[in-house]
């Protein structure tokens, strides 16, 4: 049972921590080489990957998606969408997807120029089932190499810890205030049974003592 019982907690773990990973604000900083529009079919499962804005229709299969191309301080290259969440969930109320690309655009540079930005983004990058992160925000950095202090996951995951222990401890308040003593009562009533059960036995084993007792005290009585 303990091997069973880590397994669920691993597994629990596991879940709740790739869903804030996709979902809590990443950082990435980044060179803006491009931004591009493609129409995308939204027909298969990786369809949870992608916004469902307020303002477009949940029936549809396909729409144009706008992209932005960017390049990392290693070369490596990265493509985010660019996509309204609206009123839904992740709660970004982003609706400025116009304006963002705008600003990518203007943040466009060469490797010989660069300027670099930070592009503020949830989700993840899979080329395996073209899966994008969606980024919420982009703004220009004087280098590479300077730091981003992620403040809100911080400040959120601070306030879900807070909630986890004072959950814990109202658990455990309950649990010694209502389940204990309903344990100790049910232990106490089945020790009294058990002993009443003993007495029982020996009440019973006495009787059976002395009646085979009275049935050897016939065995020596000579007949008539």
């Amino acid at each position: 049972m303990r091997y069973v019982k880590w397994g669920f907690l691993a597994l629990i773990v596991l879940i709740v921590g790739s869903f804030l990973h996709y979902t809590l604000p990443q950082h990435d900083i980044v060179r803006v080489v491009g931004t591009y529009q493609e129409r995308q079919d939204l027909g298969d499962w990786t369809r949870i990957f992608w916004s469902s804005p307020d303002d477009q229709s949940g029936t549809l299969v396909n729409r144009d998606v706008q992209f932005i191309q960017t390049v990392r301080a290693n070369g490596d290259p990265m493509v985010y969408r660019n996509e309204d969440t609206g009123w839904g969930w992740p709660p970004y109320f982003k609706f400025d997807t116009a304006s963002l690309q705008t600003e990518a655009d203007d943040l466009r540079s060469s490797r010989e120029a660069p300027v670099w930005a930070v592009v503020t983004h949830y989700g993840w990058r899979s080329e395996l089932f073209s899966i994008f992160p969606n980024a919420i925000g982009i703004r220009e950095v004087e280098g590479p190499d300077v730091t981003i202090i992620p403040w809100v996951n911080i400040i959120l995951l601070v306030i879900l810890l807070v909630i986890i222990l004072t959950i814990r401890a109202m658990l455990r308040q309950f649990k010694e205030r209502s389940i204990d003593p309903v344990l100790e009562d049910m232990g106490e009533a089945w020790d009294e049974v058990e002993s009443r059960a003993d007495a029982a036995g020996d009440e019973v084993r006495g009787v059976w003592g002395r009646f085979k007792g009275w049935l050897g005290t016939w065995k020596g009585k000579p007949r008539k």
